[in-house]
């Protein structure tokens, strides 16, 4: 019998990797989607915050669809929030409107696979990619399999950006707790000393939070993550019920996308929001536009590259207005916090709002 030509598989079945699945699926392609685990959106890997469908209209505005993108189901959210403070290392708030979903991510992630399931996608987990040669995935049990075109969804450490594409981004290393308690409504980003060249997070879930930080270990001073996220969680009092860690790409997205048959999207192609360290939407935009191309490629031969035009288009004006603002931050981040206290007022409110929305912090940018 002859082995099966899948038109796409696709390596890591998260938000980039459901979403590129469902769309191309939708269009008629035949699709499997790999993933070594045993259950998607497990082990939880992030803060678990959402904008909500307004505020990505507001944050994305040239993205389409946006209501047709993100299809959040109810038993997928924690909690509404609708503020966001800034806390500078003073403990006084810069209060903002926000609308934001707390989701509970395992559910989320679990939703977006029976979304690209229903729309004919198929699923083969527990079972990790060992090489990726030509046209073919070689598993870690040696069976092959074969695609007219391979994606690579599967983080910043995807196997298939590791061995095709030869390009380092800045990876934070994050670490988290879910904690049970009563917490705030709103949502609370930490600035300085806290957590140098990150942040660290509050955010609030039913009948908890979700408690976690980021740093840039440059700016350290020689310190471990693990001191300073020790040092942030014992402020809180409550029962931790899991313990997390991980790692976002903080550089912004790489040069391309797109390699002869080889496709990246998500955290493989650095389709994270540096100002802010949003991820799962942007990789849901990346994946509806690859599966979106991915399709008229096979079916009309539209090329690859549409891909990148696409998002460049839909998303290159925020993510370059995001890189700005990061990197503007990181210079301010290395003073310390009785400069970062002084920075943070009434009259710096609005560029500091700007920046973590990736709007131009001035208007001829």
């Amino acid at each position: 019998m002859e082995e099966k030509l899948w038109d796409l598989v696709i390596i890591g079945g998260g938000p980039a990797g459901s979403t590129t699945a469902r769309f191309a699926a939708k269009n008629g392609l035949s699709v499997l989607v790999i993933d070594g685990r045993d259950s998607i959106g497990e082990p939880l890997q992030c803060g678990e915050l959402v904008p909500s469908n307004n505020e990505m209209k507001r944050l994305c505005p040239n993205v389409p669809d946006i209501d047709e993108l993100f299809k959040t189901p109810k038993n997928a959210i924690s909690q509404y929030t609708k503020e966001m403070h800034i806390i500078p290392p003073s403990g006084k708030p810069l209060k903002y409107n926000f609308e934001g979903l707390m989701l509970n991510r395992v559910i989320h992630d679990q939703e977006l696979v029976r979304l690209a399931k229903s729309n004919g996608a198929e699923f083969l987990t527990g079972i990790r990619v060992l090489d990726i040669e030509d046209n073919s995935i070689i598993l870690k049990d040696g069976s092959v399999i074969n695609a007219k075109i391979i994606v690579g969804a599967g983080g910043h450490n995807d196997p298939l950006r590791k061995k095709h594409w030869k390009v380092k981004s800045l990876n934070i290393p994050v670490k988290f707790i879910l904690m049970d308690g009563v917490f705030s409504n709103a949502v609370e980003l930490h600035f300085g000393s806290v957590a140098p060249g990150g942040y660290a997070w509050v955010f609030p879930k039913e009948g908890g939070a979700n408690i976690g930080l980021g740093i840039q270990r440059k700016f350290a001073k020689g310190q471990s993550l693990n001191i300073f996220a020790d040092n942030f969680f014992s402020k809180y009092k409550g029962k931790v019920s899991f313990e997390g860690a991980g790692s976002l790409p903080m550089s912004g997205t790489i040069k391309t996308f797109v390699k002869n048959n080889y496709v990246l999207v998500g955290d493989s192609a650095g389709m994270v929001l540096p100002s802010n360290g949003a991820g799962i939407t942007i990789a849901m935009i990346g994946g509806r536009i690859a599966g979106q191309v991915i399709s008229e490629h096979i079916k009309n031969g539209t090329p690859l590259s549409e891909y990148e035009k696409r998002w460049e288009h839909q998303m290159g004006k925020v993510m370059r207005n995001s890189q700005r603002s990061f990197k503007l931050g990181s210079i301010l981040f290395r003073f310390p916090d009785w400069f970062i206290n002084i920075a943070f007022n009434r009259l710096t409110k609005p560029f500091i709002w700007k920046a973590i929305t990736c709007r131009p912090l001035l208007k001829f940018f």
